[in-house]
């Protein structure tokens, strides 16, 4: 595969800068009859409604499948000891005091201090890449929550309300995420009541979304590495998965990729799991988990979340229903539309 076959144009004014309100007003693509097992398929079906009719698309007896993590305010803004500001997303813990991070600063060297509110510190001990490693001179996660805020994607160029940025099921005890889990933000607490209502069951699994998502591909595609990710699926969400008894409904790449790294056992049932994920998703994967329908919003070109769609679908369905997108004047990206693909026609 060429990652050059992923890409696409896309002017400015169609990356999404603030949500659509009210949040379940958004656009919504409908693309039916999908099959991964061909290149084209002359029998894919799209239609364009707006979110709130997602629950005439759903029927008594489907399990819709959501990520309830919810984004900390893991980024602060400090100076370095010369003066010059900076911004840094605290990532995952390696000791103690040192701890993996992300910094947007001038000549950032190995043993620059770090300065920022509250009194925290830090010196930078190593750089891999985009990654730092630092030492504090205390523990961060005792004032992150207070001095930090949310690490929104570096395409958002202006403030973003909290709530807006946060989706409407999220679980205040598993705030670790460093990006929200996007298709999720379309869904009120209404929509979710009149779905439960309706018969659909709905599972809520955990997953942390890393700032490396945001990460793009270098070289070929199938030497890309993943960044880490930890997933949490209980007994609870594992027993109604395998009880399905209609459609299984995977919300956004982040589901998807946690029942895909999951446990099965030998009868192909999911398993409780608690680990850490690097799963790379691009055509040609072999999917485990029974998913039958994606809800996800319009992805950058060229990245690891454009290929987990294409591998779900078909790369020419997914680039041509793009540029519909792009036709109807749809919004991209994090705080844009989305689109509900299925591999079953209508």
């Amino acid at each position: 595969m060429n990652l050059n076959d992923f890409d696409y144009e896309l002017p400015e004014e169609f990356i999404a800068q603030e949500p659509c309100k009210p949040r379940d007003h958004s656009k919504m693509m409908v693309v039916c009859g999908v099959d991964n097992t061909s290149k084209l398929n002359s029998n894919v079906e799209i239609e364009h409604k707006k979110f709130y009719e997602l629950i005439d698309l759903l029927h008594k007896g489907d399990v819709l499948v959501l990520n309830e993590t919810k984004v900390s305010r893991r980024k602060i803004f400090g100076k370095k000891s010369t003066g010059a500001d900076l911004e840094l997303v605290l990532g995952d813990k390696k000791t103690e005091l040192v701890y993996e991070c992300r910094i947007k600063v001038h000549r950032p060297r190995i043993g620059t201090k770090l300065v920022f509110e509250d009194g925290l510190s830090c010196v930078i001990l190593e750089q891999k890449d985009d990654m730092f490693t630092v030492e504090f001179n205390k523990d961060p996660e005792l004032v992150i929550e207070k001095i930090g805020v949310l690490p929104t994607p570096p395409y958002i160029k202006q403030n973003v309300d909290e709530n807006d940025y946060q989706t409407s099921y999220s679980n205040a005890e598993k705030s670790k995420s460093l990006a929200a889990p996007t298709a999720g933000l379309h869904f009120t607490q209404e929509i979710l009541n009149s779905l439960k209502k309706k018969g659909i069951r709905i599972v809520k699994i955990c997953l942390h979304v890393d700032y490396g998502t945001f990460v793009s591909i270098r070289g070929k595609i199938e030497d890309h590495k993943m960044h880490s990710e930890w997933f949490e699926i209980d007994q609870n969400a594992a027993d109604l998965i395998n009880n399905c008894i209609g459609r299984l409904i995977c919300v956004g790449t982040t589901t998807l990729r946690s029942l895909e790294s999951a446990n099965y056992d030998c009868a192909g049932k999911i398993m409780p799991t608690t680990k850490k994920t690097d799963i790379f998703i691009y055509p040609g994967y072999k999917f485990k988990s029974k998913t039958d329908l994606l809800l996800t919003n319009f992805h950058l070109p060229k990245s690891t979340l454009l290929l987990l769609v294409s591998a779900f679908s078909v790369r020419e369905i997914i680039l041509n229903a793009y540029e519909i997108a792009k036709e109807k004047k749809y919004r991209f990206f994090s705080l844009g539309d989305c689109m509900l693909i299925s591999k079953q026609k209508k």
